[in-house]
């Protein structure tokens, strides 16, 4: 099971990754394309055109790790955009594991209360 930590961010790379690239292919991408950081234990998430197959990369303190998904049926919900990646939360992202659409699933919105003190 991918290790999900509350306090890592998740990045969805949209569009179709090669997924015959390992953690020097995609850490490539992710720093000199994308232009994100990649030591900071963030997630980031790739996806084959086919959507069967999931891809994560993620530092874990000394080195990279790369956790991989293939769905022996079905495909992932993967979203579109413009922009090249999103920014999701980790519940968006299980979802995702699930077979939920991300972008259709909506919940009670978040309550956020200042004291008054």
């Amino acid at each position: 099971m991918l290790p999900v930590e509350s306090k890592a961010q998740v990045f969805i790379v949209l569009g179709a990754t090669d997924m015959r690239k390992a953690v020097n292919g995609l850490s490539i991408m992710v720093a000199d394309h994308l232009d994100l950081e990649l030591f900071t234990g963030s997630f980031f998430v790739f996806c084959n055109r086919g959507r069967t197959s999931i891809k994560v990369l993620y530092w874990d303190n000394n080195g990279f790790c790369l956790w991989q998904k293939r769905l022996e049926k079905h495909r992932f919900f993967w979203p579109e955009s413009e922009q090249e990646v999103l920014e999701f939360s980790h519940r968006q992202f299980r979802w995702i594991l699930d077979g939920l659409d991300p972008m259709q699933v909506k919940g009670h919105p978040r309550l956020s209360y200042k004291n008054i003190l």
